[in-house]
């Protein structure tokens, strides 16, 4: 049975969208990824979806959900992926563990197009590295 992460993030259209799906790809499905946000925006950011795809990772049916949908749930991990979301990151049952692995909004990106998409690009990749160092070391 894979294990389940809670990545929480503001609006839930963008890193905690990435986290959600690269935890599942990165641990070859070891770890089940379930995301959301404290004011979610409603919808999947379509930058993110173009560069997760990139990876052959399909986020369009992604779902912006609040966090209070999981506050009755348990986790093996909760990660807050933006300063806003550990200030106001619910408690979990059971003693679940949380880390807080900040990540730039790169739905803030400005300038060319090709500078956006490669700004999203560098936040996929800093998750990725994070996500594949608590992988091989549980930190």
């Amino acid at each position: 049975m894979s294990k389940q992460v809670l990545v929480l993030c503001t609006g839930n259209s963008c890193r905690s969208q990435m986290a959600e799906r690269l935890f599942a790809l990165l641990s070859n499905n070891q770890w089940q990824g379930f995301s959301a946000g404290s004011s979610p925006s409603g919808y999947v950011h379509p930058t993110a979806i173009q560069v997760m795809q990139e990876l052959g990772v399909d986020l369009t049916d992604g779902i912006s959900e609040h966090v209070d949908i999981y506050s009755d749930r348990s986790f093996d991990l909760v990660v807050t992926v933006c300063d806003n979301a550990v200030e106001t990151c619910p408690v979990f049952p059971g003693n679940t563990p949380h880390d807080h692995w900040p990540f730039e909004d790169p739905a803030e990106a400005t300038g060319t197009d090709e500078q956006i998409v490669n700004h999203f690009r560098e936040v996929r990749d800093q998750i990725s590295g994070r996500i594949n160092k608590f992988l091989r070391h549980g930190e």
